[in-house]
């Protein structure tokens, strides 16, 4: 296993921010990707935050750092077949404490493989609170779905372009610490990059104009460490994502500069195949880094083996039910599930204590996941 030193003087940080653009790699082609892409396992996983932490920050910063609640949370996602996680970092957790951030980096992916499991790490988001703040954050609100998760760079950063090289040095710094990790499947460069925000936030003024400048330059900085491993950005809205004349002007970006192409669908079964099968026209290989509410009408049961069947990786949004509440539904930020649960859980597999919500889908989850590639075998076998 190739491991880099995840301790930078600062020395060697200002090296990283300064990296030679003679260094870098160029995007993967197609015949790089699939190349790649062949070597891997089918990917089955989730996108992971543990029970007992709120957001990114939670997770990550040092007073509550839990990496036995970790460890126990991704036993069970290998005893029911997962060898992926999708896990969200935030620029804050760098600028207070980069090499604590790289240490525990390091000690999660230490405890992830130990358990057969590989980590898709994110650098930006676009949705939730526009304001994030290092530090203690604050409680679940009660009956809200994902009340404390957070945007990076954030509202004010994303306006201010004095920011972005301190923005790119962090990219640079943590790809360059990791290149050849690997633990590592891929680099998702921004999640959802032009996503107003959701929930109750006033959202930013001319925020794709921003993200259109400011992508590129991320999408440059990582691939100035010369990673081993593929970068990626997902489409998550419209519905002609295989004519580049009818998505936006950030996601022709994301489309144009990612190694392997990603998206996201929460719809009915017939939606996702048919939002799959665009992405896979530019011959690319293909994850779909979010997917599955309940009451939206993406399930497991509808989703995921379209997802095995045609060979591209799948991250189910929400493992374990926690202090993220996303077992509650979207709808929750306008009106607070406080006096009664939904009928139907939205996200998330598993009860605080490993108790899945149904057994029936971690029985299809370990059927699929130890199958041959692309085959999806009957229930029961």
């Amino acid at each position: 296993m190739i491991r880099r030193s995840f301790l930078l003087s600062a020395t060697a940080l200002a090296f990283v921010a300064g990296v030679s653009p003679a260094e870098a790699r160029d995007q993967w082609t197609k015949a790089q990707a699939n190349k790649w892409h062949a070597t891997q396992p089918w990917q089955v996983g989730a996108n992971y935050t543990p029970a007992t932490a709120i957001n990114q920050l939670e997770m990550f910063q040092a007073e509550t750092w839990d990496p036995k609640r970790i460890d126990l949370e991704l036993g069970w996602a290998e005893a029911m077949g997962m060898n992926v996680m999708r896990v969200n970092l935030h620029h804050l957790l760098w600028e207070t404490d980069a090499a604590g951030l790289k240490r525990r980096m390091d000690e999660f992916m230490t405890i992830a493989a130990r358990h057969k499991i590989k980590t898709l790490w994110i650098f930006f988001d676009s949705c939730w609170d526009p304001n994030p703040v290092a530090g203690p954050q604050h409680p679940p609100i009660p009956g809200v779905h994902n009340s404390g998760s957070l945007q990076s760079p954030g509202a004010d950063r994303l306006k201010d372009a004095s920011q972005y090289g301190k923005l790119e040095a962090y990219v640079k710094d943590v790809v360059t610490t990791f290149a050849k990790d690997d633990r590592i499947v891929g680099w998702d460069v921004w999640n959802e990059p032009n996503n107003g925000g959701g929930g109750n936030y006033k959202p930013t003024p001319d925020k794709n104009k921003y993200v259109a400048l400011l992508l590129p330059r991320l999408f440059d900085a990582a691939r100035a460490a010369n990673p081993v491993q593929p970068l990626t950005s997902g489409v998550w809205i419209g519905e002609h994502w295989d004519d580049l004349n009818k998505v936006d002007a950030v996601e022709k970006i994301q489309i144009r500069e990612s190694d392997v192409l990603s998206f996201h669908d929460y719809s009915w079964a017939e939606t996702f195949e048919k939002r799959a099968r665009q992405m896979l026209s530019y011959g690319r290989p293909v994850w779909c880094t979010e997917y599955m509410a309940r009451g939206n009408g993406s399930t497991f049961d509808n989703t995921l083996p379209i997802g095995k069947k045609l060979n591209i990786a799948m991250y189910n949004w929400g493992f374990v039910d926690g202090k993220m509440q996303t077992r509650l539904p979207w709808d929750s930020w306008k009106k607070p599930y406080t006096y009664e649960e939904p009928t139907i859980w939205f996200h998330d597999i598993l009860y605080f204590d490993g108790k899945p919500y149904r057994q029936a889908e971690v029985d299809l989850i370990r059927r699929l996941a130890t199958s041959p590639r692309g085959m999806v075998p009957a229930a029961g076998k």
